[in-house]
């Protein structure tokens, strides 16, 4: 693996998104000696079938996974994740998390904690949950919004083809292989969501498959 290089990983079906979200990593600074590269997956089968054929061809140690409506705002992003990953336990990092996973695997039933800009039908909200002191904060799972690590662990597509899950699934293969997933503190949200309304239509079926899986 490269150790000075990150690559940031995309599924993407819509232009204008993937291109906006590429103009905002363009944009960040890049810390010397390191390089970035990006790796789009058009039309992909399912999330986790794209970021593993994404992670199998980057030799880049350090991965972002995100979505193609996320917009990285905070300029030193690779800097604030770089000096997080010196910890050689930590192998994943999050935007917003559960400390603890709701027994339903629903994050949003249980308590979260982080910091997004996300949109709504007035513009751009600053969604801040519990704060968080010190660096980080350890959590059990993250949202697939942004997902950073810093080890390359299949994504569980034998499991999760869709759309949903596959990011508490690959919190939970972390975990079990010994590594903190954790949610900085940020003194103002590093990433704009400009998610809009949230399509459930297969999500509680993936759930089901989570809870089968690994409760």
């Amino acid at each position: 693996m490269n150790e000075y290089k990150i690559a940031f990983i995309m599924c993407a079906n819509n232009e204008q998104y993937m291109n906006e979200a590429l103009y905002y990593i363009s944009q960040l600074y890049i810390p010397n000696g390191y390089e970035v590269e990006t790796l789009v997956v058009k039309d992909a089968a399912g999330m986790a079938a794209g970021y593993n054929e994404a992670m199998q061809t980057s030799d880049a140690k350090y991965k972002i996974y995100l979505h193609q409506d996320v917009m990285i705002v905070e300029k030193n992003f690779i800097t604030n994740i770089l000096a997080l990953f010196q910890n050689s336990e930590v192998g994943m990092i999050g935007m917003v998390g559960s400390p603890v996973l709701p027994e339903n695997a629903v994050m949003w039933y249980g308590e979260r904690i982080g910091s997004i800009y996300s949109s709504s039908p007035y513009g751009i909200v600053n969604d801040c949950f519990r704060n968080i002191n010190g660096k980080y904060q350890s959590v059990e799972a993250v949202d697939g919004l942004l997902i950073a690590t810093q080890y390359d662990i299949p994504w569980r597509e034998d499991v999760f083809q869709k759309w949903d899950f596959y990011d508490v699934s690959q919190c939970q293969e972390f975990l079990k292989r010994g590594y903190k997933i954790i949610v900085p503190h940020m003194e103002k949200p590093w990433c704009i969501h400009d998610c809009g309304a949230s399509n459930l239509k297969t999500y509680y079926e993936e759930r089901d498959k989570f809870i089968a899986e690994y409760q």
